[in-house]
């Protein structure tokens, strides 16, 4: 989700690497760290079977930088991405990529397919002299379709297909049988809200004034007790995508693929639900949304009347991460047009909450 500013910040933070000193590269101006890293990119199809005349170009900048590669000849294109510096482990990343195969192959979601390097890696390592240290770089075949129109009037029916997608997900990942090696980050309330956050802390939120923090501070103390009831037995915590926006689907035809699987890790099943709502979990037509969700998830397993009703902890807890995710990345473009008014506009729906379970 970060900027292109953010994850200029996070390749400088990740150390030194090729005789650059990571604060050189932080420095540089932003047009020359885009450069440097399309350096890096387009360097990494070497590593590929690929044409001669494949060029890369920048789609889209969040943790990771994404590519698009084009054979201008052909006309065929493909995936690349590059990912940021110290968010996933090599075998976090083969884990992830693993995962991604089970689900196609085992016909449960449509994924995005790896290509292995010209050595037969799926991963590879790419070191430019202008970048700090190697970048893990990844690609893939290049997905037809478009994203779901998320500013159409009416959602509901999207979020009925998003709801069942994300319920063919879960049944596969309860019988899946993970490598030996798994490894995705774990996103329990310690690694959310608690002492070791893993997009930093919500006390560090843009334009908390003492009474919001006191607020938000009641509110995460009523998420911990709520979820430790919860529990985390698999039927509820498991590998899940952790980021199910309709943003990270493509409709291709009468084929819906899921995209954008770097957050995924182990969770609760229900965050996927709250994660549909990023952004906008205060606006009206958020229970009818979250109504269609539930609707289109029974049509494919069971959902206890009990897991349905904790789905307003979790969209509690999302907003909250998100407040804590603004807050680390207050350099963005994204963080500096809603940062303040997101924080702000959260105080509603901590009262809520609060009016609700405490």
């Amino acid at each position: 989700m970060a900027s292109s500013r953010a994850y200029a910040t996070v390749l400088a933070r990740g150390g030194d690497g090729g005789g650059l000193v990571m604060s050189d590269f932080e420095h540089l101006p932003h047009d020359e760290q885009m450069r440097r890293l399309l350096g890096l990119a387009s360097g990494a199809l070497a590593h590929y079977d690929l044409p001669a005349g494949a060029e890369a170009s920048l789609i889209n900048l969040s943790e990771n930088a994404t590519y698009r590669v084009e054979d201008p000849a052909s006309g065929r294109r493909w995936a690349l991405r590059v990912h940021r510096e110290g968010y996933h482990s090599k075998t976090a990343i083969a884990s992830e990529l693993a995962w991604l195969t089970a689900l196609r192959e085992d016909s449960a979601v449509v994924t995005p397919t790896a290509i292995a390097g010209r050595e037969g890696e799926l991963i590879q390592v790419v070191a430019h002299d202008g970048v700090p240290k190697p970048r893990h770089v990844v690609l893939s075949a290049w997905e037809e379709g478009h994203e779901p129109d998320e500013e159409q009037h009416d959602l509901r029916a999207p979020f009925e297909v998003l709801g069942e997608i994300t319920a063919r997900m879960h049944r596969h990942v309860h019988d899946w049988k993970k490598p030996a090696d798994f490894e995705r980050l774990t996103w329990d309330f310690e690694t959310t809200l608690g002492q070791r956050p893993h997009w930093g802390r919500w006390r560090d939120g843009m334009g908390l004034t003492p009474d919001i923090e006191a607020l938000f501070g009641r509110t995460v103390e009523l998420i911990g007790q709520r979820l430790e009831r919860f529990g985390t037995h698999s039927n509820r915590f498991n590998l899940i995508h952790c980021d199910m926006r309709l943003a990270n689907l493509l409709i291709d035809g009468e084929t819906t693929k899921v995209i954008d699987f770097d957050d995924c890790g182990f969770s609760w099943l229900m965050y996927d639900c709250a994660t549909t709502v990023s952004f906008f979990e205060h606006k009206p037509e958020v229970p009818e949304l979250i109504e269609s969700w539930v609707r289109g998830y029974r049509k494919v397993i069971d959902l206890p009347q009990e897991d349905e009703a904790e789905i307003p902890t979790f969209v509690m807890l999302r907003r909250l991460l998100l407040v804590a995710w603004i807050g680390s990345h207050s350099e963005t473009d994204l963080a500096q047009s809603m940062g303040v008014d997101y924080t702000q506009g959260s105080a509603g729906l901590c009262q809520d909450y609060l009016s609700r379970f405490d």
